[in-house]
């Protein structure tokens, strides 16, 4: 019989450190390794709960920031939770909000405490620290919630790196000793900038107070692809095997491939849904603007050989038309095409780590894809 919370681990990779594995939510149980579209609004932007479940995914992200600020965690709490408000039925994971301590710099002063801030939609003065933080996510009634912490910037100096870990840490500590939501799993998260002990001191500390998995957070923050492995390796080393890993905001395929080679369970990342509202296909050779002219008479489906309902229906070039001109329902089939992808190479990563083949999927992976190009022979086929 499982229970919230067991990580089952299924299969290891021969090769590797990849592992597949189930986690087990309040929702269901969940596969990994496993990408999260991101659902910051409580929604997946152009698309609805049913297209993304029938794409296969069983999780996704929601933030607790914005939904505190909009439409607010009363009016959610009153609809049911996050799940009956959204018409989502699977599990949820909720970001803190600490992110956002990094993205909304100009509006926000640090404390011991926690972050004032001035919100970003009225303009109203607000304080979130551990107690808010956790407090708003348990109104949300995710499966998983993070602690609340400080993502530092890049670059940024070993003084600060080593204050801002101080207080993300005692953060955490304070956020595992709040009430949850029935079912609800909390996850800690990796600080410690390009610092490799800051790191190993951060997942140790974390690892003491018991979480149910822990996050590999300060990537994605404007430094250099060549530093987010590292920064990977700095910190899994430290972390219990028998828990869950996640990377957070990491979504270039590649480097995720190489992620889950060290042992790295789950992701989330805006790219393809964000990419996608910009004109961006991305396929398992790279990813292409189809917004670009050398598209406007091509009649190849966004991708050669895929089986996602835009590739089966439309053409490059009608989806291009779509775009240029200004169509919400170009950016919807790039979104669906880009998610059907990332929930297909996901699916294949599982099946090539129980088959023992993973090293040998990743490798000829990584070989195929192309950065960007505008010409034909960018996507094959």
């Amino acid at each position: 019989m499982t229970v919230i919370g067991d990580f089952e681990c299924i299969r290891r990779d021969p090769g590797s450190a990849a592992r597949c594995a189930r986690l087990t939510t309040a929702h269901g149980v969940i596969e990994t390794p496993v990408f999260m579209p991101v659902g910051t609004q409580a929604t997946v932007k152009t698309m609805t709960p049913h297209e993304v479940a029938d794409l296969g995914y069983r999780l996704i992200l929601g933030n607790t920031y914005h939904l505190g600020e909009r439409p607010g965690v009363d009016i959610i709490e009153q609809a049911g939770g996050l799940h009956t408000f959204m018409g989502w039925p699977h599990a949820i994971l909720t970001d803190s909000g600490g992110f956002q301590v990094f993205s909304l710099a100009g509006l926000r002063r640090i404390e011991d405490e926690g972050v004032r801030f001035q919100s970003h939609i009225s303009g109203a003065h607000r304080f979130m620290g551990p107690v808010e933080a956790m407090r708003i996510q348990r109104g949300l009634g995710s499966d998983i919630a993070m602690v609340f912490d400080e993502c530092p910037p890049y670059p940024c100096d070993r003084d600060y790196a080593c204050q801002s870990l101080d207080r993300t840490l005692a953060w955490a500590a304070v956020c595992a000793e709040q009430p949850r939501a029935p079912g609800q799993l909390v996850f800690g998260i990796v600080q410690g900038s390009v610092y490799e002990d800051l790191r190993a001191r951060s997942a140790t500390a974390l690892k003491g107070m018991g979480f149910d998995g822990y996050a590999i957070g300060g990537v994605s923050v404007g430094e250099p692809d060549a530093m987010v492995l590292p920064a990977v390796h700095m910190a899994i080393q430290h972390l219990p095997a028998e828990r869950p890993r996640y990377l957070m905001g990491v979504g270039y395929l590649p480097q995720m491939l190489a992620a889950v080679a060290q042992g790295v369970d789950m992701f989330d990342c805006v790219m393809p849904t964000r990419f996608a509202r910009n004109g961006t296909v991305f396929t398992r050779c790279g990813r292409y603007p189809v917004k670009a002219a050398v598209y406007a008479a091509d009649e190849r489906p966004l991708e050669t050989g895929c089986s996602c309902y835009a590739c089966r229906h439309f053409s490059r070039a009608y989806v291009r038309h779509l775009c240029q001109a200004g169509e919400v329902l170009g950016g919807r089939l790039i979104t669906l095409h880009n998610l059907h992808l990332y929930a297909t190479v996901m699916q294949e990563v599982r099946e090539a780590i129980q088959c023992g083949v993973f090293d040998e999927y990743r490798r000829h992976f990584v070989q195929s894809y192309k950065v960007i190009r505008t010409d034909h022979q960018a996507v094959v086929g």
